[in-house]
C-alpha cells in the first residue's frame, strides 16, 4: 500500500507540474489583440526642380540642407537671349498698336485743309462756268453767238461740276479711317504680337525657378557656370509631407490593419516613438512565389503598407533610415 500511495502521489505531482507549464506557455503566447511589430524604412518622394529651357547656371541661391519656403528662389539660368527677344516683341507690339490706332483716324488736319481749299476752288470755278454758260445761252437766243460757243460753255460747266463732286468725295474719305478689313487685319496682328509677348514673358520666367513648396533642399546637382540641359533637374527638394514610412506586412497580419488607423514608429537612438497614420495598403502581394496559392504559400506573401506623418514629425525622419512599426488597436 505504501508503494502504491507513493506512485499515486508522484503521478499527481508530475501532472500538476505539467499543467503549470502548459499555463505558463499559454500565458506567454501573444494574444490576438496584442500590437504587432514589423520592420520598415523611411522613404522620401523627392521633387526635382528643373527648367524647360537650357542655359548656363548663373546663380544658385540654395545649398544642400537649406530649408526653403514656398516661393523662395532656387536657381537662375542665363537669360540674355530671352530678355532680348522679349524687348524686341515689346517694341514690335508698340509699333503695331500705333498702326492700329492710326488706321482708325482720318488724314492729318493740314491734309484736310488742303483738300478743303481744292474743293472751294472747284466751287468758285463752277459758279463762274455756270454764269458763263447762262450768258452764252441768252446770247444764242438773241442770235448773237453761234451754237458752238454755247456748247463749249456747257462743257466747261459740266467739268467744273464733276470736279466739285470729286473733291467732295475725297474730303469725305480724308475724314474717315481705313477700311474695316484693313483695321481688322491690323488689330489681329497686334493681338498676335501680344501672344508672342506672353510667350516671351513665360520663357524669361522659366529661367528663374522658385520653390513650389516648403521643404528641405536635399541636393543640388549642378554648380555655378555649368550648362544645364532642358528638363534636367538642378535642385532636389524634399517637402515634409513627402516623407513616408513603408513596411512590408506578412499576409496573416495585413487583415488586421486598416487605412486611417494609427501606428507607432521607433528609430534607433532612444527617441520616443513617432505617431503615424496608415495612408495606403497595397492591394498587390510582394514576392509572390510562382506557384498556385496554397495554405503554405500564403504564409510567404507580404503587402506594402505606407504611413504618413504631420510635417512637424516628418522633419525628424530621414530617408533610408530603418524603423520598427507597431500596429494595434491599443495605440
Amino acid at each position: 500500500m505504501t508503494g502504491t500511495a507513493f506512485i499515486t502521489r508522484t503521478s499527481l505531482l508530475f501532472s500538476g507540474i505539467l499543467l503549470l507549464l502548459l499555463c505558463l506557455i499559454a500565458g506567454c503566447s501573444p494574444s490576438p489583440s496584442a500590437p504587432a511589430t514589423v520592420q520598415g524604412y523611411v522613404e522620401g518622394e523627392f521633387v526635382y526642380i528643373s527648367s524647360p529651357l537650357p542655359g548656363k547656371l548663373e546663380k544658385l541661391f540654395v545649398q544642400r540642407g537649406t530649408q526653403v519656403k514656398i516661393g523662395d528662389p532656387l536657381f537662375e539660368l542665363e537669360n540674355i537671349q530671352e530678355k532680348a527677344a522679349r524687348e524686341e516683341t515689346k517694341l514690335r507690339l508698340a509699333q503695331m498698336r500705333a498702326q492700329a490706332t492710326d488706321t482708325k483716324k482720318g488724314k492729318r488736319p493740314t491734309e484736310i485743309e488742303a483738300s478743303t481749299a481744292q474743293l472751294n476752288q472747284a466751287r468758285t470755278a463752277l459758279q463762274l462756268s455756270e454764269k458763263e454758260c447762262a450768258r452764252q445761252e441768252r446770247l444764242l437766243r438773241a442770235n448773237v453767238v453761234p451754237l458752238q460757243g454755247v456748247d463749249r460753255a456747257r462743257s466747261v460747266r459740266d467739268q467744273d461740276r464733276q470736279r466739285v463732286a470729286q473733291f467732295e468725295a475725297e474730303l469725305g474719305t480724308a475724314r474717315l479711317g481705313l477700311r474695316s478689313d484693313q483695321i481688322a487685319a491690323t488689330e489681329a496682328s497686334a493681338r498676335a504680337l501680344e501672344a508672342v509677348l506672353t510667350r516671351s514673358d513665360w520663357d524669361l520666367a522659366q529661367k528663374r525657378q522658385t520653390a513650389p513648396a516648403t521643404g528641405l533642399v536635399f541636393d543640388t546637382l549642378y554648380r555655378t557656370g555649368e550648362w544645364v540641359a532642358a528638363g534636367r533637374p538642378a535642385v532636389v527638394l524634399l517637402p515634409p509631407q513627402n516623407i513616408k514610412v513603408r513596411v512590408f506586412v506578412p499576409q496573416p497580419l495585413v487583415a488586421t490593419i486598416h487605412q486611417g488607423e494609427k501606428a507607432q514608429v521607433t528609430v534607433d537612438g532612444g527617441h520616443a516613438p513617432f505617431a503615424g497614420v496608415v495612408n495606403f495598403i497595397s492591394p498587390q502581394a510582394e514576392y509572390t512565389p510562382p506557384v498556385i496559392y496554397s495554405r503554405e504559400n500564403r504564409q510567404k506573401l507580404v503587402y506594402m503598407v505606407e504611413l504618413t506623418f504631420d510635417p512637424a514629425t516628418a522633419v525628424q525622419l530621414h530617408p533610408g533610415q530603418p524603423v520598427d512599426v507597431r500596429f494595434g488597436a491599443g495605440l
